[in-house]
């Protein structure tokens, strides 16, 4: 195949070829699917039906979900037919569109928790001036320019990797990410790596060294707070969205931080399923564990299921 234009489809990387195993990781794939779904849902649910958490920084928490949500649903179902039916194939359009939504979504996630930082920096820097900076219109628009500039950057990385002529349809994962089709060129691709690789480096650096500046001086002002209670108060409500970053930044350097090979590796599947499906799973955990807000909302949503559902059935 010495033209990309003679590949019609893509052959992805099966977990085994024993039909067993294969069945397994459905299995194991559907439990992580589900799990995700039915936690970004509630956590959705629960703030948009609480009028307490009608605030920007649940706002973004929606954002975040929502974003949380398309990543699994790019990328595992495809997965758990192919084990099914023992078909591991995917178009080419097929292709292009799960680079495309998979690097969107994980692109606006990583911006979306910048723009969450400013958020908490507002917050604790600066309190008295916060709904007057952070109103609704402020947010909507915060949300739409991390979503505009994750477009634009993965218009860029989709048509700079879709350009290239491809040798070879094995593609050595078990979904269609750059780095493995770029390995499949015919031609010399260092000037598209490194251009790809440049401009997603200055945009995720960027946000990261702001997010590093931003907390710096939250930290600075938290030591300057004369209650110990209202420290500790500060740093809680800074605390998920800490732990979640530090999620996406390492799961991101455990895959992609690595000296480049041609040669396919088992860890690059375990690094795949590190940061495509670790960081949506444990998302709503993070921010629901020391969120007093988020758990009275849950469970009042869900008391108020069981309560309708109760009532459904007494009615039939």
């Amino acid at each position: 195949m010495a033209n990309q234009t003679f590949i019609s489809t893509f052959l992805l990387l099966k977990f085994s070829e024993i039909q067993e195993l294969q069945i397994l990781h459905f299995l194991v794939f559907l439990v992580f699917y589900l799990t995700t779904v039915a936690e970004n849902l509630l956590i959705i649910a629960a703030i948009m039906l609480d009028r307490h958490l009608h605030t920007p920084m649940y706002f973004f928490i929606i954002n975040l979900a929502v974003l949380d949500l398309g990543t699994v649903s790019t990328i595992i179902p495809k997965s758990m037919i192919n084990s099914l039916t023992n078909y591991g194939s995917i178009s080419y359009s097929g292709c292009v569109a799960q680079v495309f939504f998979m690097f969107f979504f994980a692109s606006s996630a990583f911006t979306l928790l910048t723009a969450m930082a400013y958020d908490r920096y507002v917050a604790i820097c600066n309190p008295l001036q916060y709904n007057r900076i952070m109103h609704k219109r402020s947010c909507i628009q915060i949300a739409a320019i991390a979503w505009i500039v994750s477009l634009i950057n993965t218009s860029l990385q989709t048509g700079g990797t879709f350009a290239i002529p491809f040798c070879s349809n094995i593609v050595h994962q078990f979904f269609c990410e750059i780095p493995s089709l770029l390995k499949l060129s015919c031609s010399d691709v260092n000037l598209v790596e490194v251009g790809l690789l440049t401009f997603s480096c200055c945009l995720g650096i960027g946000c990261f060294i702001f997010i590093i500046i931003t907390y710096m001086q939250i930290l600075s002002t938290v030591l300057k707070i004369p209650s110990t209670h209202g420290q500790k108060k500060a740093l809680y409500t800074c605390f998920p969205h800490l732990v979640v970053v530090s999620l996406y930044t390492s799961t991101a350097l455990f895959a992609y931080a690595r000296p480049p090979s041609d040669a396919f590796s088992d860890m690059d599947v375990v690094f795949a399923v590190l940061y495509t499906m670790i960081p949506p799973m444990l998302n709503p955990l993070i921010y629901s564990m020391r969120n007093k807000d988020i758990k009275n909302a849950l469970w009042r949503l869900l008391a108020f299921g069981c309560f309708s559902k109760t009532l459904f059935g007494f009615v039939l």
